[in-house]
């Protein structure tokens, strides 16, 4: 049975900068925010394009740029926390931790400065979520995933089951990850950086992903709590998936079993037909062994309705942005549904014989969007498929 989660609100940070109008203003007119990463040295790196914001200088700190997300996005939802029956209230983010809270731990013990215990508490993962429930007085369900890729995706999906469980009328959910040396050195000796600093999924010759800053949180409520306080419903979350390749550790399926699996399990809880989802937001990594493994579990899971598909990759604009990216990429979606215009996929020069379907290269384009699907994947076979539809 199809549950019935609304989105009252949401707020973003990117590389293009705070909220989520100037997301919108890039995203969907195609332009991308990749230039060399000032942040730190990228000089003993292949790579040094990402998509980052601001240039050098005291980068921003994950725990204050997702607590500005979810006021921000509590304020679009018009619900003041205090209003809030904070025991029913859950805070749930995607991220690795905020590991320049331990940087400044350190920095004021090697100067015999008294360090602020908050510093190294916030670094660990489950101290992001709990400051925010702090900060928004909200003391029910708080928890931190970390699973990479799909975790802010894995966090929206358990807020739905909380929610729909009865356990929480209101959730705020997301996700944060900002450009880090440590990431950035792990992809690159990994070789999974694209060796031109262009990203460019479903293309011929797409060489591997770049990063990118990103952070988002939704506000999702069950029906009742948002009908009772006569709140904006913006979409509702009928149906959702998640499931397993089993297959390798960092390896996508070939045959993207674990997608189409996900993606099936999404369609049955909305009790929707694969003809009814004309829009994809795929995970899309321009990697060369994620965006075919991607392309044939939708030709698995949509069949004969695949051709008429319409699949972007908006990392192509954004990068990967890890914990981050499956609250990102739904707000693109939400995005979609609400000015009813398909995202383009950038870079998109030439086409793939291996990446055969309709990518909506380089330009935007209107269409009627009833219901979008939002993609993603991770390391370990992880995949999570979410579906927004209008009320």
């Amino acid at each position: 049975m199809p549950t019935d989660i609304r989105v009252t609100g949401y707020q973003t940070f990117t590389a293009f900068g705070a909220g989520a109008g100037v997301l919108r203003d890039h995203v969907f007119s195609g332009r991308s925010a990749f230039a060399p990463v000032e942040r730190f040295d990228t000089g003993p790196f292949r790579n040094a394009y990402g998509a980052t914001h601001g240039g050098r200088g005291t980068p921003p700190r994950q725990l204050e740029t997702i607590l500005d997300c979810a006021r921000g996005a509590l304020a679009a939802a018009k619900l003041d926390p205090a209003a809030v029956d904070g025991r029913r209230a859950a805070v749930l983010i995607g991220t690795q931790g905020d590991f320049t809270g331990i940087h400044h731990f350190w920095q004021d013990t090697a100067a015999d400065r008294d360090p602020d215990p908050a510093d190294t508490h916030r670094s660990f993962a489950g101290g992001i979520p709990a400051a925010v429930a702090g900060a928004l007085g909200f003391t029910g369900p708080g928890l931190a995933f970390i699973n990479a890729c799909v975790a802010s995706a894995n966090a929206v999906i358990h807020a739905c089951r909380l929610i729909a469980a009865g356990q929480a009328d209101v959730a705020v959910v997301g996700g944060v990850y900002l450009v880090d040396e440590e990431q950035f050195a792990k992809f690159d000796s990994g070789r999974t950086f694209a060796k031109d600093g262009r990203l460019r999924p479903f293309a011929r010759g797409r060489s591997g992903m770049l990063l990118g800053d990103g952070a988002a949180a939704l506000v999702l409520e069950s029906e009742e709590h948002a009908l009772r306080r006569g709140a904006r419903s913006l979409a509702r979350i009928p149906g959702f998936g998640m499931a397993a390749d089993a297959h390798h550790v960092v390896q996508p399926h070939p045959k993207g079993l674990g997608m189409s699996r996900a993606i099936g399990r999404a369609l049955d809880r909305a009790a929707v037909a694969p003809e009814e989802i004309p829009y994809v937001n795929a995970h899309g990594t321009g990697t060369r062994l994620n965006d075919p493994a991607e392309t044939a579990g939708l030709h698995a899971a949509f069949g004969a309705h695949a051709p008429r598909l319409m699949v972007s990759s908006t990392k192509s604009m954004t990068g990967h942005m890890l914990e981050a990216t499956g609250a990102v990429e739904l707000v693109i979606s939400l995005m979609a549904l609400e000015s009813q215009t398909v995202p383009p996929t950038a870079g998109f020069d030439e086409p793939d014989p291996e990446c055969d379907l309709d990518y909506v290269p380089n330009e935007p384009r209107q269409a009627e969007l009833r219901r979008v699907l939002s993609l993603n994947a991770g390391f370990g076979g992880l995949n999570t498929a979410i579906i927004l539809e209008q009320l």
